[in-house]
């Protein structure tokens, strides 16, 4: 039995749901994600695990696929729409500085580093942008880091 809350999200708002499988979440964060990027008006469509991105494992040397945690379109304030691909991780995970002496957190940087720079790569030619948010983003209390 996992520690982490898991399952299928229901869509509210169907039109806005632009992926091919019913959207899974493997965290509690990223439900919280999926219920902003359902409701909130701003975003025009959403997608979870849509894109898969070739990239080098350093650790086995072995050629994988990476998968995005989230495709997001949205308007920002100024009204220009924007593409986004999302990974949601814990901040011990994305914050070099916070790893602490975890073997596994280590371990998990340096794969996450190909991942994320295999990410930045393709969406750099595909003309969007790849962003990590972590539970500070998602829980944040209005003021912004």
């Amino acid at each position: 039995m996992s520690r982490f809350a898991q399952g299928e999200y229901t869509v509210e708002n169907p039109t806005k749901y632009v992926g091919n499988k019913k959207p899974y979440y493997r965290s509690s964060w990223e439900l919280a994600f999926m219920r902003m990027c359902d409701n909130h008006p701003a975003i025009l469509g959403w997608g979870s695990e849509t894109h898969r991105i070739p990239y080098k494992n350093p650790l086995t040397g072995k050629h994988t696929i990476y998968v995005p945690d989230f495709f997001i379109a949205y308007a920002d304030r100024k009204g220009k729409q924007r593409v986004e691909l999302i990974e949601v991780k814990p901040e011990n995970q994305a914050v070099k500085e916070k790893l602490g002496r975890s073997k596994h957190n280590q371990a998990s940087w340096v794969v996450n580093q190909a991942k994320w720079e295999a990410a930045r790569a393709y969406c750099k030619q595909k003309g969007i942008f790849f962003r990590i948010i972590t539970e500070k983003d998602i829980f944040h209390s209005g003021k912004r880091r």
